[in-house]
């Protein structure tokens, strides 16, 4: 049986979460009609050794995000694809919620609210930015669980496999060609650990910078050293 659904996540150095990352897929409601394929993009394969749990489908690529994600969409068999990021946890019903937006062919692609996994207060701050962020622009992140149908991210040619933005990108093409985008009021709930590793306020302002000067144009190759 085909699986309705395909989970890739694009990883790198992440032996130490990519099992439960697995393990949430797997208790989510409907899983069973899902795959899960994990794509390294470390030569050596370190978080892929770790992932290697029965019925999990694994891959190398070469290193970024969208050359990882393109692989894994490359491989997937199932009808909607749904990237998420290693350390990104979505509401038990999730896979629900996808088929349901999905289910409305005007619907091109969608992703989730963001919830950052933190009690600290000034994370709610950043949570309700992003909500009114992606709900004006109809302009996800990565970190909010990026879904569409297998055959429109082929119509699309995939991503663009630069160094960043990769996630802006297509959903600017997909607005280009006037597709809608949906984005979920429940929430997909993303680590707090580079925030917390380099500063609250430095990378909050660091993304919205690098934001702002992609939107004015400037090259994703020029802006990925601000984001290492």
């Amino acid at each position: 049986m085909m699986p309705k659904f395909s989970f890739i996540i694009p990883v790198w150095n992440e032996e130490a979460i990519i099992s439960r990352t697995i393990e949430h897929i797997r208790g989510l409601h409907a899983s069973g009609s899902a795959e899960i394929l994990v794509v390294d993009g470390d030569p050596a394969g370190r978080t892929i050794k770790v992932a290697r749990h029965a019925g999990v489908n694994t891959a190398i690529s070469e290193t970024g995000r969208g050359k990882q994600m393109n692989l894994g969409a490359a491989l997937a068999e199932g009808e909607i694809l749904i990237f998420l990021h290693a350390d990104t946890i979505l509401p038990s019903d999730a896979l629900n919620l996808i088929e349901a937006a999905m289910g409305e062919t005007s619907c091109i692609a969608g992703a989730f609210d963001l919830a950052i996994d933190s009690e600290k207060s000034v994370f709610r701050l950043i949570e309700k930015a992003a909500s009114i962020r992606s709900r004006l622009t109809r302009i996800p992140y990565g970190d909010q669980a990026i879904f569409m149908r297998k055959r429109n991210f082929q119509d699309l040619g995939g991503f663009r496999e630069i160094p960043i933005m990769e996630d802006i990108e297509i959903m600017q093409r997909i607005k280009r060609r006037k597709g809608k985008i949906c984005i979920l009021r429940k929430a997909a709930s993303t680590s707090p650990r580079r925030w917390e590793k380099e500063g609250v306020l430095y990378t909050t302002l660091r993304n919205w910078l690098i934001l702002s000067l992609y939107l004015f144009g400037v090259k994703p190759e020029s802006l990925f050293r601000f984001y290492r």
